[in-house]
């Protein structure tokens, strides 16, 4: 007779996370928040910005990075940004060709302002 039970009580338990699931999920993710090179809201507006690619053009306060298919990003950079590699780096390093990643916020022109930037 517990057995009976434990298995009624389980598959209560199944079904109600099943329920609780599926109500999340409806009201709290979209796909379109995941575009390439973008971290999101559940609207698909942008909050923060992700970048990975190569730089493709450098000036004294930014850089353009070519991003795969979703096109280019300029990121503006100061002396407050981290600069990484796998040894410290400096903006002296971010060089027209090379691979970086870049974390920041996202300005209302697209743009992003670094907060870090990874040398790859």
């Amino acid at each position: 007779m517990s057995i009976i039970v434990i298995i009624l009580v389980g598959a209560g338990s199944f079904y109600g996370g099943m329920i609780y699931a599926k109500s999340q999920s409806a009201k709290g993710f979209n796909p379109q928040s995941f575009r390439a090179g973008q971290i999101g809201d559940r609207n698909g507006n942008s909050t923060s910005g992700f970048v990975t690619g190569d730089i493709i053009a450098k000036d004294n306060n930014s850089i353009t990075v070519k991003s795969g298919n979703s096109g280019s990003k300029i990121i503006l950079y100061s002396d407050t940004t981290k600069i990484d590699k796998y040894n410290s780096g400096a903006i002296s390093d971010l060089q027209v060709g090379k691979s970086i990643s870049v974390q920041g916020a996202t300005n209302s022109d697209g743009s992003i302002t670094a907060q870090s930037i990874q040398i790859r």
